[in-house]
Parts: C-alpha cells; structure tokens; sequence
C-alpha cells in the first residue's frame, strides 16, 4: 500500500516563510494531481494548492495567491509547498492529496498523508 508522507510541519512567527514537503512511498508512484489540503481547528477542510503534475500547471485559492508556491520533484511523487509571508489564519493540519482526476482532487477521494502540523504565530 502506498502511503504519502508528509514533512516540514512546525511552528513559524507570523509573516514567516516554511516549506512543506510530500512524498510517495513508492518511487513509481504517480498522480495527475498532486496537492494540498488544510484543516484548521473548528473549522472545514480546503484545498490550498494543486499541481498538474505532467505539465506543472499549478492553482491556489485567493487566500493564498501570491504567498503560496507548489513545486513538484523531478519524479512525480513529490510535491512540495513553500509558504511565505505566512499569516496567523494558516495555521492548520495540512494534508498531501493525490488523485488520478480533478473532481477526485477536489472532493478529497484521493490518496492523503497523515497531515502535518502548521502553527503561525
């Protein structure tokens, strides 16, 4: 079974950068759509970010346009998320989400990490 697995979770001071990183268990592991899901406390999930992954086409939700940059590795299971200018309203669970069509991406029936933790402060 393969597993995403997050990393680069932690505490950051409001207007601060960090780097959140994904990768597939297994090396031959590919997903056309590759992303970033998040989960603040008392509050429902979102998608942040995704990446196409065989053209590197790459959205984002308004809040977080122009602060927020999704990357993809050379081997397409990998994805990795730099957040700059980071606000206390990022604070969340972030999730890696894979899926094999948009509406799978969208509507969170895709593969998940276990989520990695992301405190602005």
């Amino acid at each position: 079974h393969v597993q995403l697995v997050e990393s680069g979770g932690g505490s950051v001071q409001d207007g601060g950068s960090h780097r959140l990183s994904c990768a597939a268990s297994a090396t031959t592991y590919s997903r056309d759509f590759m992303g970033w899901f998040r989960q603040a406390a008392g509050k429902e999930r979102e998608w942040v970010a995704y990446i196409y992954t065989p053209t590197r086409m790459s959205y984002y939700i308004d809040s977080v346009k122009g602060r927020f940059t999704i990357s993809r590795g050379d081997a397409r299971n990998t994805v990795y998320l730099q957040m700059n200018k980071l606000k206390h309203e990022d604070t969340a669970m972030y999730y890696c989400v894979a899926a094999t069509t948009f509406s799978a991406f969208v509507d969170g029936r895709g593969d998940w990490g276990q989520g990695t933790q992301v405190t602005v402060s």
